[in-house]
């Protein structure tokens, strides 16, 4: 059993340790913070109570020191500076840098004068007490009645249950607030389990010191359960500390993760477009994975503005809705439709360039017709003949078009494709949405299903105008 407790002691050890790990950046950089000074100082004194308690350590502090269990005074004294911390981060959290500062600081001055004097007395009441036998376990039951030794036993004993006790009221009341985050209120949790586990430490002491008192033996409650529910408390007073933060960066790790793989169609799409992929390299940030994707993304989009058909998307758009789609995923599907006939037309146009006399000579009439500019079986309408560098300049020249699909200049709710006029006169397709909202286009285009029966919808109604012309 006491290799099993020689564990358990370093087992919080290691925890609390972690957790100062995490904080201690924050605390070096914003060192004028109350907040975080305090929980500097609860962390390094928690540390600090656990390895001096471990026996062996006991052991090696009265046999350096040469004075037997001078070790005790100085296991009391780190716990009671502890319980001060304790109570230190109470008053920093309520108060913080509120207009209350100098009640804060008048709070601050009592703990700590109060709970100093308490050391002075542990080191003075051990001076005066006679305590020859060196005991590394059970000392606090052993001298329970020797004068002296006595009263500095049940003296840090109160002084660490009435901080425990305001501890675990105040955070318990704290977790309970409405509009915390998520990860915050599962912190202030398990540091209220933790302080509720140091109360039945501080139980277990005085119920065998008292035991003795009266003269029954009760000692297993100090040398059993006393240091186990300090090791449980300890650990979960860490987790506490852990939480809010291991959780707040894993859950934006993420995040970042997740956006990264979901434009990964979207990335690949407009791999046709540039015939390359967005720059990689293995040491660098999901964050810089990030921003490299959505940017080739966004730089391969504008060079397929010229291609875009706003007739097409604004007739997506109402086949979506027809289909029984949500209005932003019929958005997104409908930009998706015009997206990939973009991609299309692009590679007809890369294949079959029109001659520049038909450009000059091509007839106006023919050009606008419906049947022409929105047909699958008339691909070199799809392209904008004009080339206009200005489509490219300013991608959001046409308010009405993918930026909102259902924006409506008639009542029918469809708008119009004519777009913003170029100097040449040719409409500029508006990009605003697809490089506003990319994260939705690249996950409409996990469902292909979809997409082709809005594409077909869509391709319904000028079809049967063609047929009927």
């Amino acid at each position: 059993m006491s290799h099993g407790l020689y564990v358990s002691f370093w087992l919080p050890t290691v925890v609390l340790g972690a957790a100062l790990a995490i904080k201690l950046p924050s605390i070096l950089k914003l060192w004028r913070d109350p907040l975080l000074r305090a929980v500097g100082g609860l962390l390094v004194f928690a540390c600090a109570v656990f390895v001096f308690a471990a026996p062996k350590t006991i052991a090696w502090t009265n046999r350096v020191t040469g004075v037997p269990n001078i070790a005790a005074p100085w296991v009391y004294s780190l716990l009671t500076a502890l319980s001060a911390s304790w109570l230190l981060l109470i008053i920093a959290w309520r108060n913080g840098r509120t207009e209350r500062s100098a009640q804060t600081r008048r709070a601050t001055r009592w703990v700590v004068s109060v709970y100093a004097g308490v050391v002075v007395a542990l080191w003075v009441l051990f001076a005066l007490a006679d305590v020859p036998v060196e005991q590394i376990r059970d000392l606090d039951t052993y001298y329970a009645n020797t004068p002296f030794m006595r009263e500095e036993i049940l003296l840090y004993l109160l002084a660490h249950t009435v901080a425990c006790s305001v501890t675990a009221r105040l955070v318990w009341n704290w977790s309970r607030t409405e509009g915390l985050d998520a990860w915050l209120r599962w912190g202030l949790r398990f540091l209220g389990a933790g302080y509720v586990t140091n109360l039945l430490f501080s139980a277990a002491k005085l119920t065998a010191v008292g035991a003795r008192w009266t003269g029954h033996d009760l000692d297993w409650l100090n040398t059993d359960i006393a240091p186990s529910a300090a090791c449980i408390a300890a650990t979960l007073v860490a987790v506490g500390f852990i939480v809010p933060h291991a959780g707040q960066y894993l859950q934006e790790r993420w995040r970042i993760r997740r956006r990264h793989r979901s434009l990964k169609p979207l990335s690949r799409l407009m791999r046709d477009v540039t015939g390359a992929r967005e720059p990689f390299d293995l040491r660098a940030t999901p964050e810089l994975r990030l921003i490299r994707r959505e940017t080739f993304i966004r730089d391969a989009l504008l060079q397929l503005a010229r291609h875009l058909d706003d007739d097409l998307r604004a007739r997506s758009y109402d086949a979506g809705v027809a289909l029984g789609f949500e209005r932003g995923r019929a958005q997104a599907l409908a930009a998706a439709v015009t997206l990939l006939d973009a991609v299309e037309a692009r590679g007809r146009a890369l294949r079959h360039p029109e001659p520049p006399e038909a450009a000059r000579t091509a007839s106006p009439a023919s050009s606008a017709s419906p049947a022409s500019s929105t047909s699958p079986a008339s691909p070199a309408s799809l392209a904008d003949p004009s080339g206009s560098p200005a489509s490219l300049a300013d991608p959001s020249g046409s308010p009405a078009s993918l930026a909102d699909p259902s924006g409506s200049s008639g009542p029918t709710g469809r708008s119009s494709c004519s777009g913003a006029s170029g100097p040449s006169g040719s409409s500029r397709p508006d990009t605003t949405y697809l490089l506003r909202e990319i994260q939705a286009v690249s996950r409409v285009l996990r469902h292909p299903v979809d997409i082709q029966a809005v594409r077909a919808h869509a391709a319904a109604p000028a079809e049967s105008l063609s047929t009927h012309e």
